[in-house]
C-alpha cells in the first residue's frame, strides 16, 4: 500500500504512459515525483506542440544548431526560467544553470534547483539537451 499522496502535489500519468501489469490501468505518478516528471514534458514539449494550450511548452529545440557560447547558455537559462515559473505553480524556482557535458560536448546539461512550495523541500533535476543527436555515418 502507497502511502495517502499529498493532494496538493497532485497525481498524474505517467512519462511515458504505461500500463499496470496489476491494475491494467494508466500507472500514475504522485508527489515529488509527479513535478519532476511534468517538468522534464514542459522543457521536452516545444510551444505550439499542443493544440489545446500553443503557448505551453519550452522552445529549446531552436537552439540545436545555435553556436555554445556564454549567449546562448544566458538564452536557455531564461527560456526555462520563464516555462517554469508560467506553468508549474507546485515549485518556487531557486536556479537554473547551463553547461556542456565534460565528456560530450554535444551534451547541454540545464540544471534546475527547486523549492516545493507545499512541503519546503528543495530538489534538483538535470536535463539533458542534446545538440546532436542521430548516429554517426560513415561514407563508403
Amino acid at each position: 500500500m502507497h502511502p495517502k499522496p499529498i493532494a496538493f502535489l497532485g497525481r498524474g500519468w505517467s512519462f511515458p504512459p504505461r500500463v499496470s501489469t496489476v491494475t491494467l490501468g494508466t500507472e500514475m505518478e504522485e508527489g515529488d515525483s509527479d513535478i519532476r516528471q511534468s517538468l522534464f514534458v514542459l522543457l521536452s514539449t516545444p510551444q505550439g506542440e499542443r493544440v489545446m494550450v500553443p503557448t505551453y511548452g519550452c522552445d529549446l529545440q531552436r537552439f540545436v544548431f545555435a553556436d555554445l557560447n556564454a549567449s546562448l547558455f544566458s538564452e536557455m537559462r531564461e527560456m526555462v526560467t520563464t516555462a517554469i515559473i508560467r506553468w508549474e505553480p507546485r515549485i518556487d524556482l531557486i536556479d537554473v544553470t547551463a553547461a556542456t557535458d565534460a565528456d560530450d560536448p554535444a551534451l547541454v546539461l540545464i540544471g534546475i534547483h527547486y523549492r516545493v512550495r507545499a512541503t519546503n523541500t528543495r530538489n534538483n533535476l538535470v536535463f539533458p539537451f542534446y545538440k546532436n543527436e542521430g548516429t554517426l555515418v560513415e561514407g563508403p
